[in-house]
């Protein structure tokens, strides 16, 4: 729900009055050094004149399409597309979304993946996404405002954004002294497509085990600190949480039959409060093992009843 632009200005400016420098400028390649305790160059413009900067440890933050990944050859990933509109809305459309958020699915909105209306203060976020039809997201985007158009009618566009969105972790993460994290490293869940939350938090970890494996910045780290101070501290906390959301979006997110189940499947209290905890904490939530049984189980009838369903809803047209 929250506006970028203001977070995003927020940290920067709060990391500066802890003492870090901030420089405005355009990273175009990072040079890796051939001997274990020579140190890396980040070259950068600053207003169209090249510069460089010495440095002994990188923490790649960089988004997406992270240059820092590419200096330590991270490797790729698939990509989702993310688009979206943000709209002004008279005072009392914008009232309805004063406390709601909506998400859509449906073939007519996207083919793999969930659209949205979400609240962003004084104005509301429409949009989509999708990975195996990139090519048609305005076609999706069109799907979805024709869903709200009785609600975002008089509405008008302020903006118009699009971002790939990491599909899952990179397979290289950590190099050297190099650590990738955020959307860099490909941390953005399945099912919601969340990346803030766990791009701050791999920020903090890496940052916290830098401190602690330097001794505060007297001593030089290595690959072996980062890895045991981030990236095995990252992985135990939350890759199974990743796993988990991978498989319920290969489930419940292919075909309308699957997202009709979800829809009825998420009409369940215990699921409801699983799923809530889930999101609220970040982790997967500790359930009852006989209530997980019984909801696996309705899950798996949901899937059946809704295929059969849908088979038969596709003899009448």
């Amino acid at each position: 729900m929250l506006r970028r632009e203001v977070l995003d200005s927020f940290l920067r400016f709060r990391a500066q009055s802890h003492g870090a420098q901030l420089i405005h400028a355009l990273v175009t390649e990072v040079d890796v050094p051939t001997s274990p305790n020579a140190p890396y160059i980040i070259h950068h413009l600053i207003n169209n004149s090249r510069h460089s900067l010495a440095v002994d440890v990188v923490i790649g933050a960089d988004g997406a399409n992270s240059r820092v990944a590419k200096s330590i050859k991270a490797g790729n990933y698939t990509c989702a597309i993310a688009f979206q509109e943000r709209i002004k809305l008279p005072d009392d459309k914008m009232e309805y979304y004063k406390d709601l958020a909506e998400m859509y699915v449906g073939n007519d909105v996207s083919p793999d993946f969930y659209a949205w209306v979400f609240p962003k203060c004084d104005h509301v976020a429409v949009g989509t996404g999708t990975v195996c039809s990139k090519q048609d997201i305005k076609k999706y985007q069109r799907g979805i405002r024709e869903r709200v158009k009785c609600k975002i009618k008089g509405g008008k566009v302020i903006k118009v954004e699009a971002h790939p969105i990491p599909e899952h972790p990179r397979s290289i993460r950590v190099a050297g002294r190099v650590a990738l994290v955020g959307d860099a490293a490909g941390y953005v869940t399945k099912c919601s497509g969340e990346g803030i939350y766990f791009a701050a938090k791999s920020g903090r970890i890496c940052g916290e085990g830098i401190v602690k494996a330097s001794e505060g910045g007297e001593k030089l780290i290595n690959e072996g600190d980062l890895k045991r101070e981030y990236l095995r501290k990252w992985d135990d906390k939350y890759l199974s949480t990743y796993k988990v959301l991978d498989l319920l979006q290969r489930v419940f997110y292919g075909s309308n039959a699957g997202r009709e189940a979800m829809v009825e499947v998420c009409g369940d209290e215990y699921v409801q409060r699983m799923t809530f905890e889930s999101y609220l904490y970040k982790r997967l939530a500790d359930g009852n093992r006989v209530e997980d049984v019984k909801m696996v189980l309705k899950s798996i009838g949901s899937l059946i009843r809704c295929n059969i369903l849908s088979r038969e809803m596709q003899k009448l047209y």
